[in-house]
């Protein structure tokens, strides 16, 4: 089952990638689609179904669940939020004569008890400016680098850090 979803997943994906968004791309015979990329499509998908599968996520039937992509619409402006106002922190460091930045590694712990949501997490926080996660310990215990290290106390970094997004994460995934 798990494979099939992530099948049909894989293939909405490619045809919104593929979408002819140039009109003078429609075929004569009127359709929009062209065939050998949905043909193309379909073998892509297939591969990613088969190759990845088993890997992607426990639970497919989540990925249809209006309530987690409820929240995975919630929670998208508030990554893309704090994204921007990371990247805006960074240029002020790059920008700024002195430089101040104080980077170092510090734990954090997180709530999140499933792979995907932690998963998740640690992408969340690398993919915004100035945070990497280097590492995870016992399933809920991250490693982060930090380029301007706020509060080397664990429970500080971690209010500063992970409770931006565990709330959400926690709603679609756990």
């Amino acid at each position: 089952m798990r494979r099939i979803v992530i099948f049909i997943v894989s293939y909405l994906l490619w045809c919104g990638l593929v979408w002819p968004y140039d009109q003078n791309r429609i075929g004569t015979d009127g359709t929009a689609w062209d065939t050998g990329s949905l043909l193309l499509g379909l073998g892509v998908a297939l591969l990613v179904a088969i190759l990845f599968g088993g890997a992607l996520t426990n639970k497919p039937k989540n990925l249809f669940n209006p309530l987690h992509i409820f929240w995975v619409i919630v929670y998208l402006p508030v990554f893309f939020y704090y994204c921007i106002k990371a990247n805006l922190q960074v240029m002020y460091l790059v920008l700024h004569p002195d430089m101040p930045i104080k980077p170092g590694i510090v734990k954090v712990k997180t709530k999140l008890t499933s792979e995907s949501g932690v998963t998740a997490l640690a992408n969340s926080i690398t993919l915004t400016p100035g945070t990497l996660t280097v590492d995870v310990i016992n399933d809920n215990e991250l490693y982060v680098h930090w380029l301007v290290v706020e509060s080397a106390e664990e429970d500080k970094a971690t209010e500063i850090i992970v409770n931006r997004f565990e709330y959400f994460l926690e709603k679609i995934f756990d």
